[in-house]
């Protein structure tokens, strides 16, 4: 693999805490630990195992679901494009590329969203 990747749970954790309206105390105190250590977690500081992943969402009512593909397979949903593909073509990309697509691609997600709600 020519570049590492870095998989953080910190955004994970903060969602789901919000989505049951939690505060990092109260998971905290759920799971057994300081609302300090949540923190942590939430700000990429630390990095939780797999175990203690799924323990802080088994807290919150959910569960963790992992899974793997080869690189070189179609992308998820369909597409035509494999994964590795993907990537090299979004390092082609320059910056403001890049910014432009986020920004069609939020305005997509922004029309679903709106669609689902009609």
């Amino acid at each position: 693999m020519s570049e590492k990747t870095s998989i953080r749970c910190g955004a994970l954790v903060r969602r789901v805490r919000q989505r049951h309206n939690l505060d990092q105390a109260e998971l905290a105190r759920r799971v057994g630990t300081a609302q300090p250590a949540i923190s942590r977690i939430e700000r990429d500081v630390i990095s939780p195992s797999v175990e203690t992943l799924n323990r802080l969402l088994e807290a919150m009512g959910e569960t963790l679901f992992l899974g793997s593909m080869e690189l070189n397979a179609p992308a998820p949903g369909g597409g035509n494009q494999s994964v590795a593909e993907l990537r090299a073509d979004y390092r082609e990309l320059t910056p403001g590329e890049r910014l432009a697509q986020a920004a069609h691609l939020s305005e997509i997600a922004t029309g679903l969203a709106a669609e689902a709600e009609t």
